[in-house]
């Protein structure tokens, strides 16, 4: 397979997503101040195998995250299609994880996400869906990935959340976000997934 790009420019990197926030460190003296990028924080979720899931488990991984919930009656059945895809693209890669959040941590027990997986023919730990305290669920989400997770009655299923995919580095910047109940969304994420992997290997 040759990868999309041999170039290796810095102008074909993918940009980093996000807020800036301006840094003052005091190097040799002197008060430097640089731009640093958001990341996404520290977090503890369970697994579908009942492990406790950190951002250490991603460790110089690039992954995807997305949000979902497994009686979800609209988008993700759609988004679980599109996300398998990326999933046997790059079965087997150690440089790649997928991280998909459960928004009703009240329903998605250990035992039903481990179900959910396995109904969708996914195996090993490449593969993760995570529970747990539905507020820090939604406050990543909102707060650190850049999307819609939240309680909404009105919405159908009780919750409401976006459809998107979202690419994050080995550093845990956003690189991307992605529609992912289009094929052809999941087409880009796939490509710049490429692109990034190849970033580390100039």
């Amino acid at each position: 397979m040759i990868l999309a790009s041999c170039s290796g420019s810095a102008n074909d990197k993918l940009p980093i997503l996000g807020q800036r926030e301006a840094v003052t460190k005091v190097i040799d003296g002197k008060p430097v101040t640089d731009s640093v990028y958001q990341s996404i924080p520290d977090f503890k979720f369970v697994s579908q195998y009942g492990d406790t899931v950190t951002a250490k488990t991603l460790n110089n991984k690039i992954y995807v995250a997305d949000f979902f919930f497994t009686n979800c009656p609209t988008i993700c059945p759609k988004m679980k299609v599109q996300l398998k895809r990326v999933y046997e693209k790059f079965k087997g890669n150690p440089d790649v994880m997928l991280l998909s959040h459960t928004i009703d941590p009240a329903h998605d027990s250990v035992a039903v996400l481990k179900e959910f997986a396995q109904n969708l023919g996914v195996t090993g730990k490449q593969w993760l869906f995570v529970t747990g305290d539905r507020d820090k669920i939604y406050d990543i989400g909102q707060n650190s990935y850049m999307v819609t997770a939240q309680a909404d009655s009105s919405a159908p299923g009780g919750v409401v959340h976006s459809g998107a995919f979202i690419l994050v580095d080995k550093a845990r910047h956003i690189r991307g976000i992605y529609d992912g109940t289009t094929e052809d969304g999941v087409d880009k994420l796939m490509k710049d997934m490429e692109r990034l992997l190849a970033e580390y290997k100039l």
